[in-house]
């Protein structure tokens, strides 16, 4: 299968959970792959993985949050691969708290990464996409966008930031005539590190799960590879009419 062949992907969070799952999938595709992670040692595994498998990656270490870091990785992965063709702003943090539990600090960081993260992303994959003719950019959203959860008041406020954006950012390169598509992907749970991290300490983590399970339709949380999928269909031509959309992966959760 090459239905990326000759493209070159830049997935944020690309050293574990979904990251990682949207780089090996990519990968598969034929795309050469920039493995961006706040942690080097989680990007470098991935990329080795891909390289191992006879593909082409490099791993790039990168702080979604900070501005300055952004067209030195953009750069980097340039010299390496050639011209940046898609863009996944996949970089994520959850905390599970209500209104009234939830910190300034703790909301600050979820807003910084979960949506500062994907305006920045979002800003500096424009500029080196048009400069070569276009591209894909695709932002992780979540169901969380449009179904509330009590329980996580900062994650769904920037999960629908990033829907918001992504269709002022699409339109905005729709007008200008840039043939870049921008779309935000939306998963419901998928049973991740992310998941699991923001679920482990509570005593009721067991009987969180299967409640979860339970609100899926379709009777199952999603698999990674499922996600990536919807990815590749963002990433590649086949979705060359979509752009400011918003695609939702979810196993009826939202159909509810």
């Amino acid at each position: 299968m090459a239905r990326l062949e000759g493209k070159t992907a830049f997935i944020t969070g690309g050293g574990s959970g979904l990251g990682e799952a949207i780089c090996l999938r990519l990968a598969e595709e034929g795309a050469r792959i920039a493995v961006a992670d706040i942690s080097p040692d989680k990007a470098n595994a991935v990329a080795a993985a891909i390289v191992d498998a006879g593909g082409r990656a490099v791993a790039i270490e990168l702080d979604v949050t900070d501005e300055n870091q952004w067209k030195p990785a953009i750069a980097l992965a340039v010299q390496d691969l050639g011209p940046v063709d898609v863009l996944v702003n996949n970089a994520g943090v959850a905390i599970l708290a209500s209104v009234e539990d939830t910190s300034l600090a703790d909301w600050r960081k979820i807003l910084s990464v979960n949506l500062d993260g994907v305006f920045l992303g979002t800003k500096f994959a424009i500029d080196a996409l048009k400069q070569h003719g276009g591209g894909s950019i695709i932002n992780m959203a979540s169901i969380r966008s449009r179904v509330g959860d009590p329980n996580s008041i900062a994650y769904d406020a920037s999960k629908g930031g990033v829907e918001a954006l992504t269709r002022s950012a699409a339109l905005h390169c729709a007008n200008h005539g840039y043939d870049i598509r921008i779309n935000s992907l939306h998963p419901a749970y998928v049973l991740t590190d992310m998941f699991k991290g923001a679920t482990a300490h509570l005593p009721n983590a067991d009987a969180i799960l299967e409640q979860v399970k339970a609100a899926h339709p379709i009777g199952r949380l999603g698999k990674a590879r499922e996600v990536a999928d919807a990815v590749l269909y963002l990433a590649s031509n086949e979705s060359s009419f979509v752009t400011g959309s918003a695609l939702f992966v979810d196993g009826g959760f939202t159909a509810q």
